[in-house]
């Protein structure tokens, strides 16, 4: 008997690390049901996207799991992601997508009802960062945020709390400008549709990426001017549309808007629960990243009308790790040009 035990701790010795990590991630995901915690209702963004992501993802997970999606609504997002901070098993079972201003929020303390920590989430992978695009109707006289600190212009937006308000408060309070928020309005189509109308000149947070799937006809035509585009980096298509920070009048205020456009590049991230044994998100990371160059799972992208420019989960986590752990006096002059929330 010592002899089988030494004969078998030495052919457990001679197998090379990683391929006896393999096999412990795929005998724990063979025949599992997982599950991909949904931040929102059936058919919104957020669940056509995490659907897609959870259908194809499994296919490249060792052991090929079964993946059922579970939508938990509430809170703008804040229940799921505390279910999965909180109280989802630490296994590598769960995955969700989060909200894309939690991070900032959390890191500026506009989330007392987030429990969990952002920061022990073990982060998979992005779907994109497409830029948020500032614009109006090309019948309006304003080309440039120069011209929009002339002239008060209407903004379409959805509500106090939303970025498609308060950013254009950000550009007035930095800028001068005279942007007029008009709240009230359901979707991003809506507040379009108001535009082409007349009833407002324009949209102050519409993403590249769902203006093009929607209404790719409107930059063709030259049916807007962009004025700005929130982003880390310029639209391949929009190398004449200058960035945010691009913007700013001293270095202070550039740290500022580098922050912003830092946390709106953080985009659809997707993450496991805390404290998942370090092969099983590593096996994650490498699934995330094998599906973001899968053709089938391109092709299934394609017909939602989404561009996929992903972010590998090391670079996703470290993004993260920094708008969280952001000098308190940067954190402060930003909570300082926003508006408070509702």
């Amino acid at each position: 008997m010592r002899f089988v035990s030494k004969l078998f701790a030495g052919l457990l010795t001679a197998l090379p690390l990683p391929a006896l990590a393999q096999d412990s991630v795929r005998d724990f995901y063979q025949g599992r049901q997982m599950r991909f915690v949904i931040r929102s209702e059936p058919g919104s963004g957020y669940d056509l996207f995490s659907r897609l992501v959870g259908e194809h993802i499994v296919r490249h997970i060792p052991g090929n799991p079964l993946m059922i999606p579970q939508n938990m609504p509430g809170g703008g997002g804040l229940r799921a992601a505390n279910f999965v901070g909180e109280l989802a098993p630490k296994d590598g079972s769960v995955l969700t997508m989060v909200s894309q201003a939690l991070p900032m929020d959390q890191s500026l303390g506009f989330t007392p009802g987030l429990k969990a920590d952002l920061r022990t989430f073990g982060w998979i992978g992005n779907l994109g960062d497409s830029n948020l695009l500032t614009y109006v109707w090309h019948t309006v006289p304003v080309k440039t945020m120069a011209d929009a600190m002339k002239r008060e212009t209407t903004i379409g937006a959805s509500g106090a709390g939303s970025v498609t308000s308060w950013l254009p408060e950000v550009y007035n309070q930095l800028f001068g400008a005279k942007f007029k928020i008009i709240n009230g309005y359901k979707s991003a189509n809506d507040i379009r549709l108001a535009m082409e109308r007349g009833e407002v000149d324009g949209y102050a947070a519409n993403p590249y990426s769902a203006l093009i799937a929607a209404s790719p006809e409107v930059i063709a035509k030259g049916q807007i001017n962009i004025l700005v585009q929130v982003g880390t980096r310029k639209e391949k298509a929009l190398p004449d549309v200058p960035l945010l920070p691009d913007l700013a009048r001293n270095a202070a205020d550039r740290e500022i808007l580098d922050f912003i456009c830092k946390s709106f590049s953080v985009g659809r991230p997707i993450s496991t629960t805390p404290g998942v044994p370090a092969e099983r998100l590593a096996a994650l990371r490498k699934a995330f990243d094998s599906t973001m160059v899968d053709p089938v799972f391109l092709a299934a992208a394609e017909k939602l009308g989404t561009e996929i420019a992903p972010i590998n989960g090391k670079d996703l986590q470290a993004l993260i790790d920094e708008l969280m752990n952001a000098p308190e006096n940067l954190k402060a002059r930003v909570r300082a040009v926003l508006p408070p929330r509702s």
